[in-house]
């Protein structure tokens, strides 16, 4: 099945929803309560149930069921219900009589010439069943979990081992005792590529005919028509008999004809089936065998056969591709389009579909995405038959060819001196597509304002630009009567001067869209003298269609220009009067600005602009300070409160003057707007304009500076503190994009982590920058390089090429040479690459244009070296990576083999290794409204610790995604991982663990099998199998992780220190040791030898040896442990002290031993020597605490911060001295001492809202706020962040609201349990009381979540909300992002042992530490 969907997007089959749910069952999908069940018959199918929904039509019930697997490959039915056909356009509840357990029967519908075509292709794609090796063929990223899932000695098939019930949490038998491979252990360099790509354990799809096609007869005469005959067809069986097949509108039967004589007659024993798989069974029993054969091969679970949306790209292929090609049924004609669709006119059509109700708005953003991707999946096939030359251009312009094909236009792109050639050619076309989707996104805001289909594709080095058809424009202005409908350009500097009904609807869309996008409303100078008002660019032109919507058009220039890179023609503007205004020239630049970054300077093209991330960053700093500022004001002008109150000059005086300072377009209230023909070559503005220039000009300055001065410092910090920094060049442009840096100040990051104190310790981002700029500069070559090759030769020189970019000092030679015996073997002469000028590359020459592209583009001299060795060396970067990258970029796939790069004496790489060139798509990205808005919902209840409420609103969003997109969306993966950490975490490990399955397949097939997120997605699944008892898959899933991560980047990066932490856990023996020994190297190496993360990695380490008796060694680590966290948290913190009783508990067991085996040498008999082991629900505890899945927040300084609050009312207090009964408050908490927790509440509550960054919350109940103080749910690894931020920003640097390390505090938790009679010492080392027979509890169903949790006070920081009260404890929820990073008090998992003996003694031993509280930035 072709990873596409079809053209005609609307015509599509909709997919039954209750379908999908019931398919989605193992991840417990949101159902809704319409729902019922009907039974199926007739049509010659076996009995069946389905579940629908009250409000589904009729006719999308019975598209529903031909997607059944039950019905395939049968159409034209219809449903009847008692007798009585039912309007396929009526819905089910509209039914009379219709109720649950109804029967509902499968008519059979006479043909028509294009529903008889229908069915034949139904037929067809029966009969083409994807194979295990047909996403590689596609350059489709294939799925690898169930390969990994697949147990064959359990009787169990491939399909149902992933849906296998996850209920089941019986252990599988051991597998530990199996040895991980060499190349998967640490300090392996071995990258062997053909274990990436498993053989899958699906079978092959079986052959049913030899052959399929039309027939020499088709198509039938005029008399034969008239009789009723659509065509023939002609069938060759298994058998290898021969039969001519007529198509007739009651179905289908064998005739009398044959090859030499023409028969249309039915011949007598043949009968007239309505499905031609009836008839082929009748006619050939092997065929029939097949077809069962088929029918009971294992169904994989819809996420892994389901077509997506967008192809992603695979860039290794099947090591025998060429051989396996086969399309049997080619000759039918099935593939050829009858007719172009108007791409405009689908799209349009889809967006004015009504948005009233939820199921509207459900339907409108399917058939959005539907028919975006038909419309993607065109332009990729439109691209390549372009390159292949079978389109002629339909100008004459040998510069700029323009292509008509499949209702697309497609084109290169005028290249102009404005634009500095092919580079600005192509930032050109990327601009406009972001300009489309910024539009594109108002589109449920501003309905009514329309942009064009369009999509942007890079192939064989050239780059063509593809739109559909714009709507004619029948007739200009002045041709058009009062009474007509105006069409024609209605806004622009090029408009003619007009008043209509259109013109006022489009500048209202104008001025509505440009508010979104905070640009602001101005007036230039048209080419004719005339000023213009504008809410855009000069370049955008905004127009009535003959289809009578308002079209905007050419919005390239959309965001603002980028002061930091100016085009030269303004520089030397600004030279020429540079001393006439030097200080105005300057205003806008910090001081020193200029000097210090050598900004602003010149670019290879003037479109450098600004990213609308970056503009609301800055709008939300600027409005930071503008805030600051009035308060500033104010208080020097008689305090806030009295220039507050309404009618106060000083206060309004206060806004003004910080309106002014901050650059704020209004001069009474706040609000940022930008002018995007600023800095624009050709641009002039009126002189009523100018004070409004210069202030945007200094705008533009202050946000150019502001990504220097603060995104890329604030990117190198949380690179720093994260352990899931970006792993490859995809993560890493994410990670920018987020931030509003583009990708053109990548040498500015580099100057950032050259000056940085922990530059070592970011050595992982410097290799991943240096690879990007390699790659990208490689690219731009390798599009010049290919495009003058002929098609004959273009896998020669593809491989030639690689070779100069990964052998250093590669010739061609050598290689010249051996293509020559080559071709002396096979009896051929010399091929056309040899003489072809590509093949004249060198390495040298190739790495000097990368060394010089370098330099005028990112500004960077010396970094690169003259070779790939010097990467290798200098940064530790693999040519494996940048092959991988290089493919990725360029669509390049090689066949599946493994590499060896190192090979100096001999090409690594071949002609043969090169299996094809895809097209690489830029599209627009269709939202998800509903879902979007139901998982940042439950992101922001996760924030709340209302983990119910979370629970239940993500099942919500993926009900929705599954609704709109069948789950095959990258917003679906994340709402689906972040579903089973919640499930997980409330205990259902069941639901956990389904869905991550289904979370691990989207992300293989939609972001790519070796994506990052689908190496953080491996290793959540691991923790929920295990869970579950499967060892040995949780195994299998951290050992895959591992290989990922070590082709995508390498050994050296702070989340192979937690994979290998967690493989220390799950494995045993030495290969246990040495992955912790590895996690402890790395985490050393990447955060000091004092850090959180190196402690928990010295205690694992420590817990290991323990295992194994080694107590003189596992003493020095817990030692080193102990120095981390004294240095962390200080000596009277709970984990250092539970640390310190670890250790005492080693020491005494050490000291044990050596008596025992002192006393058996002298009495010269065997001693067994007890071990301390982890239990098992401690290792599954600390595996949660890894991966992040669970972070608790815990803090013995509550008693400093509400000293540090009471003593800043006491401040305040003695000021103002009509507040006197503060002093009481104040000297009461001052005694000192541990107060009682309803003394704790008065104290909180007595303190006011306005001075206090603690507010009350009745809203929650006690047990909300107990899990929202103890749990906080990472969003994809990382803190979840508020819902005006990204979805996917990771969040990992936790920041106090007002900034003060002085308010700094967190939340503590206590844990009580009884060990063996003893009580067990809390978190603040007290002893508590054992708890009771039925009071509060909570036991999870895994046998390893356990702990009595009692809460005793947290307090919320500037936004905090604090709970009810419970049995003298106050539950206070606490936001992780109003938390400081410095002063987060995480306690580690400190294993409670059993003292393993000869005699199997289970002896509990506790620790005094509650189980699983890290809290830390990346989720280690």
């Amino acid at each position: 099945m072709k990873d596409k969907v079809k053209r005609g997007g609307r015509n599509q089959p909709k997919t039954d929803v209750a379908a999908l749910t019931s398919q989605n069952g193992s991840a417990d999908m949101k159902q809704e309560e319409d729902s019922f069940t009907v039974k199926i018959q007739g049509a010659g199918v076996e009995p069946f149930e389905l579940q629908v929904h009250s409000f589904l039509l009729v006719q999308d019930a019975t598209m529903a069921l031909l997607t059944r697997e039950e019905v395939c490959p049968r159409s034209s039915l219809s449903l009847a219900f008692a007798g009585v056909t039912l309007d396929p356009l009526a819905e089910l509840q509209s039914v009379k009589g219709l109720k649950p357990g109804s029967i509902l029967r499968l008519v059979e519908e006479t043909y028509s010439p294009r529903s008889a075509r229908v069915h034949l292709g139904r037929v067809l794609e029966l009969l083409r069943a994807s194979g295990p090796q047909d996403a590689l063929r596609e350059g489709r990223s294939p799925s690898i979990l169930e390969t990994l899932t697949h147990t064959p000695d359990s009787g169990l098939t491939s399909g149902k081992s992933l849906k296998r019930s996850s209920s089941n949490t019986k252990t599988e038998p051991s597998s530990q005792d199996g040895v991980p491979p060499e190349y998967l252990l640490p300090g392996s360099l071995e990258r062997p590529l053909m274990a990436l790509l498993p053989h899958s354990s699906q079978q092959e799809a079986p052959i049913y005919l030899r052959d399929l096609s039309l027939s020499c007869w088709n198509p039938p005469p005029g008399p034969r028509k008239l009789q009723g005959d659509f065509l023939y067809l002609t069938v060759v069986t298994l058998e290898g008999r021969r039969y001519d097949i007529t198509s007739c509108p009651r179905g289908f039967c064998v005739n009398r004809s044959t090859g030499e004589l023409f028969d249309p007659r039915p011949a007598q024993s043949s009968p007239v089936c309505h499905c031609l798989t009836d008839l082929l069974c009748h006619i050939s029993p092997a065929f029939k065998q097949a077809l069962t054969t088929l029918t009971k091969r294992s169904q994989l679970p819809p996420a892994e056969i389901m077509p997506t949306p967008y192809r992603t790209l695979s860039w290794l292929g099947p090591s025998c591709a060429s051989r396996t090609h086969k399309n049997s049924f080619s000759r039918l004609g099935l593939d050829e389009q009858a007719q172009a669709p108007d791409w405009n006119e689908e799209l349009q059509a889809a967006r004015d579909l009504p948005q009233g109700s939820l199921e509207e708005r459900l339907q409108r953003d399917r058939a959005l995405l539907q028919v975006n991707s038909a419309f993607v999946w065109a332009v990729t096939l439109g691209a390549e038959a372009v390159m292949d030359g079978c389109v002629e251009p339909v100008n004459r312009n040998p510069d700029d060819p323009a292509f008509l094909l499949g209702g697309l236009f497609m084109t290169r792109g005028a290249a102009s001196t404005v634009l500095s050639g092919e580079r600005g050619r192509r930032a050109c076309q990327r601009l406009e597509l972001k300009g489309v989707q910024a539009y594109s996104d108002l589109d449920g805001m501003h309905q009514g304002l329309h942009t064009l289909p369009t999509a942007i594709v890079d192939y064989r080095g050239v780059r063509l630009s593809a739109q559909g058809l714009a709507p004619g424009l029948e007739a200009s202005e002045q041709d058009q009567d009062s009474s007509a409908v105006p069409r024609g350009l209605l806004y622009g500097v090029n408009a003619r001067p007009q008043e209509s009904p259109h013109r006022r609807r489009l500048l209202e869309l104008l001025a509505q869209s440009a508010k979104a996008l905070s640009l602001q409303r101005h007036v230039a100078m048209a080419p004719n003298g005339h000023q213009v008002p504008l809410f855009t660019s000069v370049d955008a032109q905004g127009l009535v269609g003959a289809d009578g919507r308002l079209y905007l058009l050419d919005v390239f220039r959309t965001f603002p220009a980028d002061a930091n890179f100016w085009p030269e023609e303004k520089k030397e503007i600004n030279q020429e009067e540079e001393e006439m205004s030097s200080c105005e020239k300057e205003q806008g630049w910090p001081e020193n600005y200029c000097s210090d970054m050598g900004l602003p300077r010149s670019y290879s093209h003037g479109l450098c602009r600004l990213r609308p991330e970056l503009l609301q960053a800055f709008v939300q700093h600027k409005h930071s300070h503008f805030s600051q500022r009035v308060r500033e004001l104010m208080e020097e002008n008689g305090g806030f409160g009295e220039c507050a109150t309404a009618g106060d000059s000083r206060g309004t005086n206060a806004m003004r003057a910080a309106c002014k300072e901050v650059g704020s377009v209004s001069n009474i209230i706040f609000e940022m707007r930008f002018n995007p023909n600023i800095f624009s070559p050709g641009v002039s503005f009126p002189g009523c304009e100018s004070e409004s220039t210069k202030l945007q000009e200094r705008l533009l300055r202050e946000a150019a500076a502001f990504i220097i001065t603060h995104q890329i410092p604030a990117f190198v910090e949380y690179c720093l503190q994260c352990n899931e920094a970006p792993m490859d060049g995809a993560s890493l442009k994410q990670a920018l994009h987020q931030r509003g840096i583009n990708l053109r100040y990548l040498g500015h990051v580099i100057k950032a982590i050259s000056q940085s104190e922990s530059r070592e310790c970011l050595r992982h981002i410097r290799r991943l920058v240096i690879g990007e700029i390699v790659v990208r500069t490689t690219r731009r070559i390798f599009n010049s390089f290919v495009q003058g090759v002929e098609v004959s030769s273009l896998s020669a020189a593809v491989s030639h090429f690689l070779c100069c970019l990964l052998v250093p000092y590669f010739s061609p030679n050598a290689v010249g040479e051996e293509t020559k015996k080559k071709s002396r073997r096979r009896g051929r002469g010399a091929s056309a690459s040899e003489s072809m000028p590509c093949s004249t590359l060198t390495g040298a020459e190739l790495w000097s244009l990368i060394h010089q592209d370098a330099v005028e583009t990112y500004g960077i001299a010396d970094s690169l070296g003259s070779g790939p060795n010097h990467l290798v060396e200098q940064y530790g970067l693999q040519k494996l990576s940048l092959l991988r990258e290089f493919c990725l970029k360029t669509g390049v796939q090689l066949r599946l083999r493994d590499y060896f790069l190192d090979n100096q004496s001999k090409a690594p790489i071949g002609p043969d290794d090169v299996l094809n060139i895809f097209p690489v798509i830029k599209h627009i990205s269709m939202p998800t409204v509903d879902a979007t808005k139901s998982f940042r919902a439950a992101q922001n209840f996760i924030q709340k610790g209302l983990m119910d409420k979370a629970h239940d609103s993500l099942k919500e969003a993926a009900y929705l995604f599954g609704r709109v997109c069948d789950d095959l969306h990258p917003e679906a993966c994340h709402c689906l991982s972040l579903l089973a950490k919640v499930a997980f975490l409330q205990g259902q490990v069941a639901e956990a663990r389904s869905v991550q399955l289904k979370a691990v397949v989207i992300s293989e097939r939609v972001l790519g099998f070796d994506h990052p997120n689908t190496i953080q997605q491996y290793a959540l699944l691991a923790v929920y199998v295990h869970a579950g008892g499967e060892t040995a898959l949780a195994q299998k899933c951290l050992l895959r992780a591992r290989q990922l991560i070590l082709t995508v980047h390498g050994e050296d990066h702070p989340y192979t220190a937690a994979l290998d932490s967690c493989l220390g856990l799950v494995l045993t023996g030495e290969q246990a040791g040495a992955f912790l020994q590895s996690a402890l190297r790395l985490t050393t190496s990447f955060f000091g030898a004092k850090h959180l993360h190196t402690g928990l990695s010295q205690h694992l380490l420590s817990q290991w040896m323990c295992s194994r008796g080694e107590y003189r060694s596992a003493m020095n680590h817990e030692k080193e442990a102990l120095t981390a966290f004294t240095s962390t948290f200080g000596e009277d913190h709970p984990q250092t002290r539970a640390s310190s009783e670890f250790l005492c508990t080693i020491t005494q067991q050490a000291v044990r031993v050596e008596r025992s085996l002192r006393q058996a040498g002298a009495d010269q008999t065997d001693q067994t020597v007890e071990c301390l082991t982890p239990a098992a629900d401690t290792i599954l505890e600390q595996l949660v605490l890894i991966t992040g899945i669970r972070k608790l927040a815990q803090s013995d300084r509550l008693q400093d911060f509400k000293q540090k609050l009471l003593e800043r009312k006491a401040a305040e207090a003695t000021e103002e001295s009509n507040r006197v009964t503060d002093k009481a408050v104040t000297s009461d908490a001052e005694k000192g001492g541990e107060e009682s927790g309803d003394k704790q509440t008065d104290c909180v509550n007595n303190i006011e809202d306005g001075e206090s960054p603690v507010e009350d919350n009745v809203s929650k109940s006690p047990d909300e706020a107990l899990l929202a103080s103890s749990v906080m749910v990472p969003v994809n690894g990382h803190a979840v962040e508020p819902a005006e931020q990204t979805s996917h920003e990771e969040q990992t640097t936790i920041e106090k609201g007002d900034g003060k390390d002085s308010d700094k505090s967190t939340s503590e938790v206590e844990p009580t349990e009884i060990v063996n009679g003893e009580v067990e010492v809390g978190s603040t080392g007290e002893e508590t009381e054992p708890p009771r027979v039925n009071e509060e509890s909570r036991v999870t169903n895994n046998g390893g979540l356990k702990s009595e949790v009692t809460v005793n006070m947290v307090a919320k920081l500037a936004s905090g909300e604090v709970g009810d009260s419970k049995n003298g404890s106050l539950y206070i929820t606490t936001d992780p992002s109003e938390l400081t990073n410095k002063e987060v008090i995480a306690d580690v998992t400190i294993s409670k042992v059993i003292i393993a003996s000869g005699t199997g003694d289970g002896n509990r031993t506790g620790n005094g530490v509650a189980e699983g509280s890290v809290t830390t930035n990346g989720g280690f």
